[in-house]
């Protein structure tokens, strides 16, 4: 679109910029549940990951066993192990791991589990550094206490 007299030119720019398409490639694992609705015959518009240019976004994982998509336990521990394990499982389809993940966001059901997640998160990741947002929340499925995204880096 071209400029209009005393607007401003970002918004009107005198030419027309020439817009960058970043291809998207989407990534799935066998070894992590598959992402989706729960509706019968719907098919899902969710992937379980998602790279875009040098970045991988994760769509959030929760405590499901893979096979059976069903909750692993109430306890919040393993709850944290089997979540962790299906976002890496996703992470190493895409032929990265936790080192490469530049953020996570965590939403717990009972922010009275924290410390507990907390101290299986920290051992679980054995030292790598992410940058993390924890919100108290209630995920979408019943059973579920936490779920995790992140974003990594493929660079």
């Amino acid at each position: 679109m071209l400029s209009k007299k005393g607007a401003h030119p970002l918004l009107y720019p005198p030419y027309q910029r020439r817009q960058k398409t970043i291809p998207k490639q989407i990534i799935t694992s066998q070894s992590a549940p598959t992402t989706g609705f729960t509706d019968k015959g719907a098919p899902s518009p969710l992937a379980q990951a998602i790279r875009a240019g040098n970045l991988l976004f994760v769509s959030g994982q929760g405590p499901l066993d893979p096979k059976t998509r069903e909750v692993v336990s109430s306890d919040i521990r393993e709850q944290t192990k089997q979540t962790l394990t299906n976002l890496l499982s996703v992470l190493a389809a895409a032929g990265l791991d936790f080192s490469r993940v530049v953020n996570m966001r965590v939403v717990l059901r009972n922010t009275e589990d924290f410390p507990a997640f907390n101290e299986t998160f920290r051992d679980f990741l054995q030292g790598e550094k992410v940058t993390r947002t924890c919100i108290g929340a209630t995920p979408h499925r019943k059973g579920v206490n936490v779920e995790i995204d992140c974003v990594a880096s493929f660079d």
